[in-house]
């Protein structure tokens, strides 16, 4: 209502309860809304007094101040609320009327400047939360210019307030459960502006454009901006020029929408709206995570993938989250609604029985998208499992591989990632997935992340599962902006997302929209939330969903027909209805009858050649070892070099030297290879060297990188991850040879989801193969308990199905073929390799060229002295490190009597090739020997395979069983070594 309007319904209010007709009580808290504010007295207690804001009118009883007669109540309702409020009104009649001049005067003064209290009195009594406003006695011009610019400054830091703090206030709840309460620094009360600043212009900075704008106008416009449906936090980030960015294209911007593209808004919302409707009526129970309540994720993507379409993008990487993920694969990537029945009838295809497949909800497809203008984009959901946010890095790392692939280079793969609030608030691989977007061996140019926020985590409330005021709030730390935005406004939904993506293709980085919303069901379908969240649930069950909301809007201005909504929605529900006609159609078939057999043990495969020819070995070597003229090399890596150099002359290759021949000769083959780990590029133990640094000005040459695309990067400290993304760039690009090298091998502990949930299991889960290789320093030398395993049980219980490479090499040899075999071969099966520590620089570790020029990499590596059968009463089975400790006290104190086999591959078990070494002894006992506890290592691994295999009963010797993998005193250490070598040479 205008001011007018306010005051005559306010009459009539006081008229009521002064007749008895009304008791303060029935209108107490009523909301008002003022049209045009008029003079009503400067707003305190309620600040958003503008145009088009509400009021809530207080009650109370009436008095007129006793210093002016004590006037009843009665009284001073018959003057008019008029009388009371604006100053054309009389003083007082009494002492108006009848006074001399000067006396008149005085008590106008009085009034006006708020001497005697008057409008503080009868505001008070009133109970109205205004408070009066003045005169300024003081007229002095001076002293009026001088306030009007401490006005102007005070302005000018409520400007920056609203960009920084408007969000707190904005209405993001589509339940409303917690009206946003206005903060201090957001009211125009606390710069000590008032109602009478409203229409005044000042100048205090460019806002939409404009300078000279009065603050009722710069208040409008800030409002719209931040403080409506849509929230910004975009003041943390440092770079004025990406703020500023922001600020340009949403203060005073034009929030309509054209008709085609609330028509598109409205087909989406069909699409999504419908498709959980039909799910839910006729699989009654079936969990499917459904996205009712979230309904405007799917116009939000279907933005995103416009833009990125019309803008020449490649593809999109989609990470998803459970929540909504059959809805985004059956009207985002345009998986079959036939193919997601099946799924629901539980039909299995014979041809893919091998895996053991997965829930409907973890497995990932690829799609095409059309946008409206015709533009095609290939669109990619990973497969993930239900440790949700561990497919971020993993998307991040296929989204990088395939940027490296495109021939039009650039940032043309877009990474989208679908995170609940929870699990963004609340999982590190969060937190690390972001800390890498900007590190040159990372970075994807920006990825656009969407959380929905259904304001819950399975049963956990915000205030139990975050201490953060967002769930958003991690994102802050890479200086990413976010766009909060009710999920009840589709339209808004829409303009962030355009936002977003622009922002990305501007800034090349990271940018989050957290969409507010609810879950209309529980955590799944078959859960009753109301049990914890009953209060919210009451307010859900009365809400309507978004596709009604916004379709009564539509129709309401006009922009719509209700026939035109109906035959849309209609149209849909059809073509789902004749997909779900013909699947049934097919289930009344006899199915295949499919059994699932368990699958022969894995065997070795055939071996590949990978010896190089000597001349393209002496040229890795050169080039590994020469750097440009007026390159300063640090004195001691001079004197390495050159022993480097001099390695295949002198057949001494130690560990580092045969790596980076097998790095350099993959390389000249056309072999990308790619590795990347803490500390990686010098090397833990200073063995690598890959990057050199200039002594005198710090600039970087790497050699082998003028031989081919040779990538070796420093990781940030993170193995969640930083292996995820690894792992993710090896499904992308498989023909490369990745790898991932942890600084000791018990670094692995922390990236144990990836390994168990994608590196052993995504083969049988969602057919997708990878060949990542992962280098695990491993070996006992008295380092204490945290860096003496890289848990090589953990692998080997994860091997099955073929799934796995487990591999110990002993020799600088053996591992320059292993890692040439793993990129060579055209099977792409993930590689752990325990590599050593001490044997880096062992004088007997060491290879001959020859063992470079010819042959493969070895499963079992026999005894080198070949002792003679009659003499050999036991085969001594072992690996790494423990070996060359056997071998130096079995020369030192001629012991002849065991034969020491390394068993170089685990896994796959080299069933055949250890027999073959077991028949050469046929009257010894067969033993296992290993450096770990007997409940660690390969010993429960070896004992199992060797009796089911080989029929073998196997004797072990080890440490004894412990709960820490190694001892933390280095005597003790020394002491158990020394014991365990005794065991094996002198019997037990």
């Amino acid at each position: 209502m205008d001011f007018a309007g306010f005051f005559e319904a306010y009459e009539e209010i006081i008229r009521k309860v002064n007749s008895g007709r009304l008791s303060p009580s029935d209108f107490e808290g009523t909301t008002v809304t003022i049209t045009n504010p008029g003079m009503i007295g400067t707003v305190q207690s309620v600040p958003r007094l503008m145009a088009g804001q509400a009021c809530i009118v207080g009650v109370g009883s009436i008095g007129y101040p006793a210093e002016y007669g004590g006037a009843d109540p009665q009284t001073l309702a018959e003057l008019g609320v008029g009388k009371v409020v604006t100053l054309t009104s009389t003083y007082d009649h009494r002492v108006i009327q009848g006074a001399e001049s000067g006396e008149f005067l005085r008590l106008v003064e009085r009034l006006l400047t708020g001497e005697d209290g008057f409008y503080e009195d009868v505001f008070a009594s009133l109970g109205v939360p205004y408070v009066p406003v003045h005169w300024r006695r003081d007229v002095n011009p001076a002293a009026d210019s001088d306030e009007r610019m401490q006005k102007q400054s005070r302005i000018t830091q409520l400007i920056i307030m609203y960009r920084a703090r408007g969000h707190l206030i904005a209405e993001l709840d589509p339940l409303q459960q917690e009206p946003p309460a206005m903060h201090p620094e957001l009211d125009p009360a606390t710069y000590g502006l008032t109602i009478w600043d409203l229409d005044r212009p000042y100048v205090a900075g460019e806002i939409a454009g404009k300078r000279g704008l009065s603050l009722g106008e710069v208040l409008a416009i800030l409002r719209d901006a931040y403080c409506r449906t849509v929230g910004i936090e975009s003041m943390h980030i440092q770079e004025p020029d990406q703020t500023a960015w922001i600020q340009k294209r949403v203060e005073g911007a034009d929030a309509s929408m054209p008709a085609e593209d609330q028509r598109q808004i409205l087909k989406k919302l069909n699409e999504a709206e419908a498709f959980e409707l039909f799910l839910h009526r006729r699989y009654v129970g079936h969990k499917r995570f459904s996205l009712e309540g979230a309904e405007s994720l799917i116009p939000i993507l279907d933005s995103v993938l416009d833009d990125a379409a019309d803008a020449g993008m490649d593809e999109v990487m989609v990470g998803m989250a459970h929540r909504g993920r059959l809805n985004v694969l059956a009207n985002t990537i345009g998986k079959s609604f036939g193919q997601i029945f099946r799924e629901f009838e539980g039909s299995i295809d014979p041809d893919s029985a091998q895996g053991s497949g997965d829930v409907k909800y973890h497995v990932g497809a690829s799609g095409k998208h059309t946008s409206r203008r015709g533009t095609d984009i290939v669109v990619s959901v990973a497969s993930n499992p239900s440790h949700l946010e561990a497919v971020d890095p993993v998307v991040e790392g296929m989204a990088r591989a395939k940027q490296d692939l495109t021939e039009r280079g650039g940032d043309l793969v877009l990474p989208v990632l679908i995170h609940g609030d929870a699990a963004f608030a609340g999982q590190g691989v969060v937190a690390e997935t972001l800390a890498m977007s900007q590190l040159r061996g990372y970075r994807t140019g920006g990825t656009v992340h969407v959380i929905v926020n259904n304001q819950l985590g399975f049963t956990t409330g915000s205030d139990y599962g975050r201490s953060s005021q967002y769930a958003s709030d991690v994102a802050r730390m890479v200086q990413a902006p976010i766009f909060h935005v009710n999920g009840d406004d589709p339209e808004a939904c829409v303009r962030v997302a355009r936002l977003a993506f622009a922002f990305r293709q501007q800034f090349h980085k990271d940018v989050v929209i957290d969409m507010y919303c609810y879950r209309r069901f529980g955590h799944n379908e078959g859960d009753d939330p109301s049990f914890t969240q009953p209060l919210m649930y009451e307010a859900i069950e009365a809400r309507r969903s978004v596709r009604k909301l916004y379709t009564e809007t539509l129709v309401n201005r006009g922009d719509l027909s209700v026939e035109e909504a109906e035959q849309a929605l209609e149209q849909f529900r059809q073509r789902m209805q004749q997909a779900f006609d013909e699947t049934k159609d097919a289930g009344r078939e006899k199915p295949a009858s499919v059994e699932r057999r368990p699958p022969e043990p894995a065997a070795v495969r055939p071996p590949v050649e990978t010896g190089v020819d000597r001349s393209t070995l002496d040229e890795v070597a050169e080039v590994a070892t020469t750097v440009p003229d007026g390159f300063t090399v640090h004195p001691k890596l001079e004197k390495w070099l050159g022993q480097r150099r001099a390695a295949l002359e002198k057949d001494q290759v130690d560990w580092s030297t045969g790596e980076a021949l097998a790095f350099g000769s993959l390389l000249l083959q056309g072999v990308t290879v790619r590795l990347a780990g803490q500390d990686t590029r010098r090397g833990t133990f200073s063995q690598r060297h890959s990057v050199l640094v200039d002594r005198r000005n710090g600039g970087e040459f790497c050699p082998l990188a003028q031989l081919g695309p040779f990538n070796v990067y420093d990781s940030l400290l993170s193995e969640f991850a930083a292996v995820g993304f690894e792992y993710g760039y090896s499904v992308a690009n498989p023909d490369a040879l990745v790898m991932w090298e942890a600084q000791f091998g018990d670094f692995i502990n922390g990236a144990e989801v990836i390994v168990d949930q994608f590196i052993a299991a995504a083969e049988d889960k969602w057919q997708q193969t990878s060949g990542l290789t992962l280098l695990l320093p491993h070996g006992y030398e008295g380092q204490g308990p945290e860096h003496s395993s890289a848990r090589l049980e953990r692998f080997l219980e994860l091997a099955a199905e073929d799934n796995l490479q487990v591999a110990v090499p002993s020799t600088p040899a053996q591992y320059f073929h292993l890692l040439r075999r793993q990129a060579l071969r055209d099977l792409r099966k993930p590689l752990v390799v325990m590599t050593p520590k001490s044997l880096l620089r062992l004088p007997a570790a060491r290879s001959a060229g020859a063992e470079f020029t010819q042959g493969t990499f070895r499963e079992i590596l026999p005894d080198p002295r070949q002792p003679h059968p009659s003499v050999v009463s036991r085969v001594v089975l072992c690996q790494g490190k423990l070996y060359y400790d056997l071998a130096g006290r079995m020369e030192e104190e001629d012991v002849r009597g065991a034969a020491l086999v390394r068993v170089e591959q685990l896994y796959p078990f080299p069933a055949e090739q250890v027999r073959a070494q077991l028949e050469l002894y046929p009257k010894a006992e067969v033993w296992w020997a290993q450096e770990e506890p007997e409940n660690m290592g390969a010993w429960y691994y070896m004992e199992r395979v060797m009796r089911a295999r080989l029929g073998v009963e196997l004797t072990g010797v080890s440490r004894e069983e412990s709960a820490s993998p190694a001892t933390g005193s280095l005597t003790l250490h020394q002491q158990e070594q020394r014991k365990l070598v005794d065991r094996v040479l002198r019997g037990l």
